[in-house]
């Protein structure tokens, strides 16, 4: 069941030179967790904003369960929506401890049962004992903690993530996601993710939105986002990528490191670029060698390398982090493509 439906949905703030977002039509599945990706200044946020009832659209229409919420005839309050939003800088209230923050939003119910809710919505993420605690006594993941939980204590049909994790350190930001990412399974929660960040995307998300410049450029499972991109933006944003240039003989693509299957069908002569990704690339040391590594960086679990071929272009192999070659070593490249993506030459 679709829960969340956005048709052709633009926006432009007022004095802004472009739209915020152009004619974009998205959908969200019951339980799923959808991923907004893109560059700062794509319209991520917005869209949220557009779902929250923060932003109103000029054209299109938004509807949450069935309900319209935005159109031409419809405009529902962002109260009235049953949106949870958890916003970057978490938003707590300085002067309001644990348990008053998690019950903001619980005004409607009796003061038992909002006593209930906010017990249970701090059992489930893990901050029982922390009721009386103000905001600046926690940790930076504790007060995230405190933010989703608020954000869920009144039962929201959806949930609305703005980069959650970025005021986080490295280590934190990936506990934190997989600890909310588990609470969304366990009580089947639908959300919308937006991050610039692939890998929180890949991790956490049933399917990716990748925004340019507030136009939908793919929507898709991470997998296919990854190794089948519809875009050479998609191909770059969502993870290293080289672009080798390649040419129509004999019904095969010919590079200057291989022939390849023409999946696109172009036709005989045509010029395109083939993506490549490190993964698919593998070092033979050879001599005299049709490659020559001019770089590496260490990156604990790997070794990225870069080659530069004869042409002169580079070309990115990433191999295991014990698999050590100098800089100046002549290779032979071994291609092994998971999926071969082709795009006209630009």
């Amino acid at each position: 069941m679709t829960l969340i439906e956005l048709s052709q949905v633009s926006l432009t703030y007022p004095h802004a030179a472009a739209p915020a977002l152009s004619d974009l039509t998205l959908a969200v599945e019951e339980g799923a967790t959808l991923s907004i990706l893109g560059p700062s200044g794509c319209g991520k946020t917005t869209v949220l904003r557009a779902i929250a009832g923060f932003e109103r659209p000029q054209t299109g229409a938004i509807t949450i369960a069935g309900r319209p919420v935005c159109d031409a005839a419809h405009w529902v309050v962002p109260e009235e929506r049953g949106v949870g939003m958890v916003f970057q800088d978490y938003a707590l209230f300085p002067h309001l401890t644990v348990a008053e923050n998690v019950a903001f939003g619980l005004q409607r119910l009796e003061k038992a049962a909002a006593a209930r809710t906010v017990a249970q919505t701090l059992d489930l993420v893990g901050l029982s004992g922390f009721e009386d605690r103000y905001p600046h006594e926690l940790s930076g993941g504790q007060q995230q903690r405190v933010a989703l939980a608020r954000a869920l204590a009144p039962k929201p049909i959806v949930l609305l993530l703005d980069e959650p994790f970025s005021n986080l350190d490295p280590d934190m930001r990936g506990q934190m996601r997989e600890e909310v990412e588990d609470i969304l399974r366990l009580t089947c929660t639908t959300s919308v993710l937006v991050t610039h960040d692939h890998d929180e995307a890949f991790a956490m998300a049933d399917r990716v939105a990748v925004l340019n410049h507030g136009r939908l450029e793919q929507v898709d499972t991470p997998e296919a986002i990854y190794h089948t991109p519809a875009t050479p933006f998609v191909a770059n944003f969502v993870g290293q990528a080289d672009f080798l240039l390649g040419r129509v003989d004999n019904g095969k693509l010919h590079t200057e490191v291989g022939i390849f299957e023409n999946v696109g069908g172009h036709p005989a002569g045509v010029a395109v670029e083939i993506m490549i990704r490190p993964d698919d690339v593998h070092i033979v040391p050879a001599s005299p060698g049709g490659a020559r590594i001019v770089g590496r960086q260490f990156r604990g679990s790997e070794n990225l390398y870069t080659m530069l071929l004869p042409s002169g272009q580079h070309l990115h192999s990433s191999e295991s982090s014990t698999t050590v070659y100098p800089v100046g070593t002549l290779v032979d490249l071994k291609i092994v493509a998971t999926h071969i993506v082709t795009f006209a030459k630009r």
